[in-house]
């Protein structure tokens, strides 16, 4: 005699999906990530404004996290990883212009 199909529903998962089963994956129109649909070239911006609006837009991203541990496990050169400004593999607080500092402030 033959054994009832278990019927107990499969509970289903609650956790956030890391970069790996999401980078494997292929891509599902009902997964939006910022990276995935903003131009590629604002991650590796030159303008400290344009770094500022790529940080901003990964504050919503489900893989902000994952984001920026692999780019810190990697040694990422550079680029704007899980909302932070990456350079030479460790974090910065903000891009600067280039060019060198004026060694006085303008007057206001």
């Amino acid at each position: 005699m033959l054994a009832a199909p278990d019927l107990t529903p499969t509970p289903t998962p609650t956790s956030i999906p890391t970069a790996a089963s999401i980078s494997t994956s292929p891509r599902r129109s009902d997964t939006v990530l910022p990276c995935w649909t903003t131009d590629p070239d604002l991650w590796f911006a030159e303008s400290p404004q344009s770094v500022e609006d790529a940080k901003a837009l990964c504050v919503p991203c489900p893989l902000r996290e994952a984001c920026l541990a692999g780019a810190l496990d990697r040694r990422e050169p550079w680029g704007v990883w899980g909302g932070q400004l990456v350079v030479h593999g460790v974090v910065v607080p903000r891009k600067r212009p280039r060019g060198r500092p004026r060694k006085v402030d303008l007057a206001a």
